[in-house]
């Protein structure tokens, strides 16, 4: 395939995908997104898949239950009836059947605690995290508005060693390209404390400094959300960054009376862990919230 062709199709799966992410709460028209891309429906969905390694109802899907598992523990005052009609859900009946299916639980199970339980079978299947011992109720956020952030990326498939990999890849196209003034981002598209980690999808991205436009065959661009963030800076070793995601949901999220959007978090690197002799990290991590 010429490179244009899949930058093209690159850029297709992105923009559907930051079209979900901004419609969840409403029923998605496959036929309108469609018409606005100017594809069939059939390409779009195959492009799609090409691209995520799933479809795009799978993502919908996804994304919609990753919403419903927050907002369970941070609306206190909604009901299960109100979190179904937020997260886009005709029926609680509905509602309660996908929950249960991806979850293994109920609703009602999960806001009464059983979050805790599923959210530490994933932090177990990873060796480093369950070997961490880092705490993190010290830190406090600062609240901040952040700009829409245009980046080179790679996108990995999975929360795993692999990610050193990736971020070698660019490093070398830093180099190539003579850029000295950048920034690294990740960015999670999934929840890696209740999305099971071969599933969550990780952007590896680079910040080019001082307005240059470099020319690139081999990394598509992509926009990082503008916004409200808290901001939480954390110095640590990478298996602390699982735990610390897990406490910023299920400790820090549901006592600070906030509640995060569909808005996927990312991390700016100031000391890239998966680079780093010592594989340690300083980083400020940005999660999308609202009042």
């Amino acid at each position: 395939m010429k490179k244009n062709t899949l930058q093209k199709r690159v850029q297709i799966a992105n923009d559907i995908m930051y079209y979900v992410y901004t419609h969840i709460d409403t029923n998605i028209n496959m036929d309108e997104l469609s018409t606005d891309l100017e594809i069939s429906k059939f390409h779009m969905h195959r492009i799609f898949k090409d691209v995520f390694g799933k479809n795009i109802y799978e993502s919908i899907k996804s994304i919609r239950l990753q919403k419903a598992s927050n907002l369970l523990l941070t609306n206190k005052f909604s009901t299960i009836s109100d979190v179904a009609n937020i997260c886009g859900y005709s029926s609680q009946t509905s509602f309660i059947r996908v929950f249960k299916e991806r979850f293994e639980m109920t609703p009602k199970a999960w806001k009464n605690g059983g979050y805790k339980e599923y959210s530490q079978h994933i932090i177990e299947q990873s060796p480093k995290a369950k070997k961490s011992t880092a705490k993190f109720d010290h830190l406090e956020p600062t609240i901040v508005k952040m700009p829409l952030i245009e980046s080179y990326y790679i996108r990995h498939s999975g929360y795993n060693a692999q990610i050193k990999q990736t971020w070698q890849k660019l490093q070398t196209w830093i180099f190539g390209n003579n850029i000295t003034e950048f920034n690294q981002i990740a960015l999670f598209h999934d929840n890696p404390t209740v999305t099971e980690l071969h599933e969550c999808q990780y952007v590896a991205c680079v910040v080019v400094e001082n307005g240059l436009n470099i020319q690139s065959d081999r990394l598509p661009k992509f926009n990082i959300s503008d916004g409200i963030y808290a901001k939480f800076d954390l110095v640590g070793e990478q298996g602390d960054m699982l735990k610390f995601i897990q406490w910023v949901y299920h400790e820090w999220l549901p006592k600070s009376e906030y509640e995060t959007t569909t808005k996927p978090p990312y991390v700016i690197y100031k000391k890239n862990n998966y680079l780093s002799q010592d594989g340690r990290f300083d980083i400020s991590f940005y999660l999308s919230i609202k009042f």
